[in-house]
């Protein structure tokens, strides 16, 4: 399904977020939250909505002078724990970063970035350190690799996304970045002038205040078939 008519297109760089796009973070993560919230005496609180709430408070870090992943996750942490009135220490983030080697690829992963590496350049676009970024399951090479840290700024105020178009090799109109948030992906890019397929994986709505993707795919098997 696209958001513009149908055409197929022959990018130079095919760029990609990580988290919720090639990596299943909420689901790999959802176990680490529950120790969380148990270490911390809120086995009560509903798992799924504080790391929504967690996540929310990530995106508005996002906006501000640069801190690491760490500072940032920790920092969410301790926000959420006073939102849904936890008593917890925001040090138990470590348990979260402890999961990352146990996070597991979509099942349409490892098959469609071969076949797209066989005719092109391909990136990753990620909100993350590179320490983190290392112990995840996306063990293959990319052309170009793009983090928070090395750009020292985030998705969705540019930094990062700028990061990529000065270092891609071609013209920003030759990059076609494929992601799956709204807020991060959609809000970062699309100012800049890229061309973004949104990969809705959880088949959620397109929130009103976000730019329109140019393209909008269920997966990236499905998003892989339009660009070869």
């Amino acid at each position: 399904m696209t958001a513009k008519s149908p055409q197929r297109l022959r990018p130079k760089l095919i760029s990609f977020d990580v988290f919720g796009t090639l990596i299943s973070v909420r689901e790999s993560s959802y176990g680490a939250f529950e120790r969380i919230l148990c270490d911390a005496g809120g086995e009560r609180v509903d798992v799924k909505a504080f790391w929504e709430y967690w996540e929310q408070r990530n995106i508005a870090h996002y906006w501000e002078p640069y801190r690491t992943y760490r500072e940032i996750c920790e920092l969410s942490l301790e926000e959420s724990f006073a939102h849904f009135g936890v008593a917890g220490d925001c040090r138990l983030i470590d348990r979260y970063f402890d999961s990352f080697p146990r996070f597991f690829l979509y099942d349409d992963v490892v098959r469609t970035l071969d076949r797209l590496s066989r005719r092109y350049r391909l990136a990753v676009v990620s909100n993350i350190d590179d320490d983190l970024l290392a112990l995840t399951p996306l063990t293959r090479e990319f052309d170009l690799v793009c983090t928070a840290q090395r750009a020292r700024g985030y998705k969705p105020d540019g930094t990062l996304f700028r990061h990529l178009i000065d270092r891609a090799g071609c013209s920003r109109d030759d990059i076609l970045h494929a992601g799956q948030s709204q807020f991060t992906d959609l809000v970062g890019g699309k100012p800049l002038g890229l061309t973004i397929a949104w990969i809705n994986r959880r088949q959620i709505a397109l929130d009103g205040a976000v730019p329109r993707p140019d393209y909008v795919f269920p997966d990236i098997q499905s998003f892989s078939e339009f660009v070869q």
